[in-house]
């Protein structure tokens, strides 16, 4: 047991945000617990990048708003690591329902998204707190989206969950402190597979657009979130309940 070296726990690391804060924690001295759902294959590759990287990777497939298969999931990290340092609230879902559909949102999948999206942050983030309040540098930082905080293209279900994210930070940050520090990141529009189902056809061309439309003239990527998410673990001791959002300078100019 590599006791000396810190931990982190991803949910939601198989692909995206998930795999490259993952990967960028592993660069720099983590041993990990990669958190899965559905994408098994993608969670075994990012484990096995991690392990090449230097870290000692624990593989659980848990979805997060199950209750009991969470709490097993920390009792897993526990046994394996023996500490928590780091916890990142990134498993997500959305619907592929226009925002101006109301009549096409089906409620098991309003349920769904608000149950992965929102429940399961809490239900992990609840189970971690033990472990985490052991840690000299206890901290959480949550995937927020700049859907939570104004009007976007994005699924209501989806951002409706995500300014529920948003308040859940500042809440728990109020409720953790001084032990353990809770910060969120919302990305805007990001490369890959995520915009690419949102957007479908137009992918391409709206991007380009968004990009030239935001001061840093590029859309922003997962490995962008993931430094932002190291920012926030390792170097801002004295900041919680922030909701840091990565677009390149696009909502703050626009």
């Amino acid at each position: 047991m590599d006791s000396d070296k810190p931990v982190a726990l991803v949910t939601g690391a198989g692909t995206g945000i998930g795999r490259a804060v993952s990967l960028l924690l592993a660069r720099k001295g983590y041993n990990l617990v990669i958190n899965f759902s559905r994408s098994e294959e993608a969670s075994r590759a990012t484990a096995k990048s991690a392990e090449a990287a230097g870290a000692r990777a624990l593989i659980y497939r848990c979805d997060v708003s199950d209750g009991a298969r969470v709490r097993a999931m920390l009792e897993a990290t526990q046994k394996e690591f023996g500490r928590l340092d780091a916890l990142i609230n990134n498993a997500g879902t959305t619907i592929d329902v226009e925002p101006k559909d109301l009549d096409g949102v089906k409620v098991e999948d309003w349920n769904r998204v608000f149950a992965v999206n929102v429940l399961g942050l809490f239900l992990v983030t609840r189970a971690a707190v033990p472990l985490l309040k052991q840690s000299p540098n206890g901290c959480i930082v949550n995937t927020c989206s700049i859907a939570g905080l104004r009007p976007s293209a994005q699924p209501l279900a989806y951002a409706a969950s995500k300014a529920a994210v948003a308040n859940l930070t500042k809440t728990l940050a109020n409720a953790l402190g001084p032990e353990i520090r809770v910060n969120a990141v919302a990305p805007g529009w990001i490369e890959g597979d995520w915009m690419k189902k949102t957007l479908g056809e137009n992918y391409e061309g709206l991007m380009a657009r968004r990009a030239k439309y935001t001061p840093l003239k590029r859309c922003c990527t997962p490995e962008d979130v993931a430094e932002t998410m190291l920012s926030l673990i390792e170097s801002n001791h004295f900041v919680t309940g922030e909701i840091i959002i990565i677009d390149g300078g696009f909502s703050s100019t626009t």
